[in-house]
């Protein structure tokens, strides 16, 4: 900790930055591995829609649940281990798919593989905030979600290609052992600061200001005081609420959906789940620039018209007279692509209205909003499928997808109800609004 970080980051940390972006890539394609082979495992696996959703919702509970301890963990280790841990117990979670003869063993193995994932983001922002300088970590964190996003594709074309030219214990254990490469890659490359620190430590070439940089959520009194502040809730909400449709939608029904309910072929599915990916991509920095610019009409002006146009969407496709036309399935998806870059407006909320020693509580507590709603709107879907009795794929129909699907609704207009009220009081708490006077009997 004797001599600051260089303003233009050396490259050094421009690869070990690139390993761990490949590794979040890898990461991103083994939590997406069902997005294109729903149908298959419930063919493998003899599972009902329900116990289908299971897979997503467990494996989504445990990355969830692990946000804490890997903050922890990776405040007292750093990154290096933390990540290495991360990809074998993927690679491990990989395997026992590929090989597992049940699907009480198959669930076992998504959860695993949930917990492995849920260590390599927060160890890459780790190495973000280590090894350059803290005035370049919010381009460089955006260019890490947008490149990790690759995966997704990933998972929807060559690993769903492989799987039917080969076998399911083939594509999934191929999987596996990228998982052990990329282990090995990692240990090999990544470090948790440059060799002239003593410590995980932050610094601004600018000002010269060093901080030490910490990841764990402060379990005690912090949540308490996190969640009294209206912008906290505000955050919560508007996570809970813009992502969750394209999780479901990306992470198990999508295909299903497209195939057995619209009726396209395995190639038009692909194509159409590609351009939500892309679209994604495309649309983050655009949400991004915006949310910069409107710090006091985020909610107004992105969060709730992504809301609403998510849900008009989809209501459009549910009531359309038979099968979409595909230019329909292209605007559906364009719309639900909105909801991932409108869900990191949150964590703009989140760093706007919470004291630096209390961010990484108030980012927990924010970004536990879009896996609470995203499990429970993969479960509704399941559940409802399960009780038209349309809960297998030779079962599946598109009136019973549409009635499935209508289980978003809720979430949204709940979601929506309540930043409305957050946003309200937020501004009140910063003075920019009047508080309501109470009526006199």
């Amino acid at each position: 900790m004797t001599s600051p970080a260089l303003p233009t980051p050396s490259w050094r940390a421009w690869t070990i930055w690139s390993v761990g972006v490949a590794a979040y890539v890898l990461a991103i394609t083994n939590r997406t591995s069902l997005a294109a082979v729903g149908v298959d495992a419930a063919d493998r696996f003899s599972a009902d829609a329900s116990t289908l959703s299971m897979f997503a919702v467990l494996q989504l509970g445990v990355y969830g649940a692990m946000q804490i301890p890997v903050g922890v963990w990776l405040d007292r280790w750093g990154a290096r281990p933390i990540i290495t841990i991360g990809m074998i117990l993927m690679a491990v979670g990989q395997l026992v798919m590929a090989l597992s003869p049940n699907v009480g063993i198959a669930i076992a193995a998504r959860m695993l593989l949930g917990a492995g994932d849920a260590m390599v983001f927060p160890s890459v922002l780790r190495v973000i905030a280590t090894w350059f300088p803290a005035q370049r970590g919010p381009v460089m964190v955006q260019m890490t979600g947008i490149l990790g996003q690759l995966g997704q594709i990933i998972a929807i074309i060559p690993l769903a290609a492989l799987l039917h030219a080969t076998s399911w214990s083939i594509a999934f254990g191929s999987v596996a052992g990228l998982g052990v490469l990329f282990a090995v890659l990692v240990f090999a490359v990544i470090r948790n600061h440059p060799p002239d620190r003593a410590e995980d430590v932050s610094v601004d070439t600018d000002t010269g200001a060093i901080r030490v940089v910490t990841s764990a959520v402060d379990t005690r009194v912090g949540i308490r005081a996190a969640w009294s502040h209206p912008g906290t809730r505000l955050a919560f909400w508007s996570h809970f609420t813009t992502p969750f449709a394209g999780t479901a939608f990306i992470m198990l029904w999508g295909v299903p959906f497209l195939t057995s309910g619209e009726g396209r072929t395995q190639a038009e599915a692909a194509a159409i789940t590609t351009v939500l990916v892309l679209s994604g991509i495309a649309i983050g920095p655009v949400m991004g620039l915006l949310s910069g610019r409107l710090p006091h009409m985020r909610s107004r002006a992105l969060v709730l018209p992504t809301i609403a146009v998510q849900m008009i969407a989809w209501l459009v496709v549910i009531a359309w007279p038979g099968p979409a036309p595909l230019w329909l399935l292209f605007v559906l998806v364009v719309a639900l692509a909105t909801g991932g870059p409108a869900s990191m407006i949150a964590f703009d909320h989140a760093r706007t209205h919470n004291p630096s020693h209390r961010l990484s509580t108030a980012t927990g507590i924010t970004n536990s909003g879009g896996f609470l709603a995203g499990m429970i709107a993969i479960f509704l879907i399941g559940l409802a499928l399960d009780l038209q009795g349309a809960g297998t794929p030779d079962t599946f129909t598109l009136d019973a997808f549409r009635i499935a699907f209508l289980t978003q609704v809720p979430l949204w207009l709940v979601g929506a109800v309540f930043i409305v009220r957050e946003r309200k009081l937020t501004r009140i708490r910063l003075g920019l609004d009047e508080p309501r006077r109470k009526r006199r009997r």
